[in-house]
């Protein structure tokens, strides 16, 4: 959630905001008038309180006629504190509703805009041309197929449209994936975590995820537990109700977990294969920072993306997003987009979000440095997506027999195959 000083004091930013986002602008003033009652209802408290703490001294030292009309008025106090509590009670919680509501501000530099209104800020790597080399490129699914690596036919007889599963060398790349990944992580200096699939609601909540993309989530009711869609959510709440220490900063991780998307308004969408399914494995970055040092945290996250698909020999574009496409934590993104040969485009790999101190507010997460406490910052960056990265490995290294090549980064994890076959059916 944003500072509530920030909305009083520049209430017209915030209003650009919301409207950059294509958010409503008029949720802006219902919050300035909750606030203001939730203030005013509380001076209405703390004045009655006085007023019966005062009246209870006197009591005692009154005289047996003043006495009687004391105690009455001491017994319409009684009736007026509980009713101001209650009044303060449900302006709070008035407050609190719509101020959950309110999206991060956008950070300045954002292009406006939707889903289409990005900025390519650089592009990396080569676009190969199957036509000089003298073949059509297969998509991942046929490629995958004839390796003996995915498995789409039974993942919907098990499970239904957008499961799958990875066979063979298809489940060898995906630990080869993500145990180079946690490498490289490890080597930057984040903390390897294996995180929970299921949360609490608050826990989702404080990141931001029940608000616009509360469609894409999946509930358990009957035990009120969320999956997450990604390890962000409980590395964001790890340090949930704490006070870190500035000299503690920055704090890093990098979780691995399962992520669970109902991909809600996707359909007809990418149906073909694994670029967009319902259960998918990640290795995600989350920093906890001064947030003085967000936007610099903010440039090393992409940096390591960057690294991450550059050892992967992939071609690709970074962007920045635009604000319609933020995401209600994010104050500005940046994705790296890998090119889909079979596609004949960019498509998204990872993000690296800065969240400014939005989630931390949620979550009450600060840092102290000598007697100040303030919220800190926290940010995220995907650093290996599994089955879009294997897309678009599989995509861009394949050679014409239909064996594709190994990346030398993956190599070591793959007990030092350089390439990888089709097998016979």
């Amino acid at each position: 959630m944003i500072d509530l000083r920030l909305l009083r004091e520049d209430p017209d930013r915030v209003r650009a905001s919301q409207r950059a986002r294509g958010e409503d602008v008029a949720l802006v003033d219902a919050l300035l008038s909750a606030d203001e009652l939730r203030r005013s209802s509380g001076v209405r408290f703390d004045e009655l309180r006085a007023e019966q703490k005062q009246l209870g001294k006197l009591i005692p030292k009154a005289t047996p006629e003043e006495r009687a009309e004391l105690l009455k008025k001491a017994e319409q106090l009684k009736t007026d504190v509980k009713a101001a509590d209650a009044a303060q009670d449900e302006a709070d919680a008035e407050a609190k509703r719509l101020l959950l509501q309110l999206g991060n501000l956008v950070h300045e530099d954002v292009p406006v805009g939707g889903e289409e209104d990005f900025v390519v800020l650089e592009t990396h790597g080569t676009i190969r041309d199957f036509g000089a080399e003298g073949f059509e490129p297969k998509d991942h699914l046929e490629l995958g197929e004839a390796l003996g690596a995915i498995d789409m036919e039974r993942g919907a007889k098990v499970s239904g449209s957008r499961f799958y599963y990875l066979t063979g060398v298809g489940a060898l790349l995906e630990l080869a994936l993500v145990n180079a990944a946690i490498a490289q992580a490890t080597e930057a200096g984040f903390i390897p975590m294996l995180t929970p699939a299921l949360v609490r609601p608050r826990a989702m909540e404080g990141t931001g995820f029940l608000g616009q993309a509360a469609e894409n989530v999946y509930h358990l009711e009957k035990d009120d537990y969320y999956l997450v869609g990604t390890s962000e959510v409980p590395l964001a709440a790890y340090h949930m109700d704490e006070i870190v220490e500035a000299d503690k900063l920055p704090l890093r991780y990098a979780g691995f977990s399962p992520c669970f998307r109902r991909e809600a308004g996707t359909y007809g969408k990418d149906t073909r294969g694994i670029f967009r399914v319902h259960q998918f494995d990640k290795v995600e970055m989350f920093s906890y920072v001064d947030p003085a040092d967000a936007e610099a945290e903010h440039r090393r996250l992409l940096e390591w993306e960057k690294q991450w698909l550059t050892a992967l020999e992939l071609p690709f574009q970074v962007i920045d997003v635009a604000t319609g496409d933020l995401g209600a934590s994010a104050s500005r993104k940046f994705d790296c987009e890998a090119w889909i040969p079979t596609q004949g485009k960019y498509r998204e790999l990872t993000s690296a979000s800065n969240c400014d101190s939005f989630q931390a507010r949620r979550l009450s997460v600060r840092m102290r440095e000598g007697k100040k406490v303030q919220p800190l910052a926290t940010l995220n960056g995907t650093l290996c997506a599994v089955p879009r990265t294997i897309v678009a490995l599989l995509e861009n290294h394949q050679l014409p027999d239909g064996s594709v090549r190994v990346p030398e980064v993956l190599r070591p994890y793959l007990g030092g195959r350089e390439v990888l076959e089709p097998v016979a059916k």
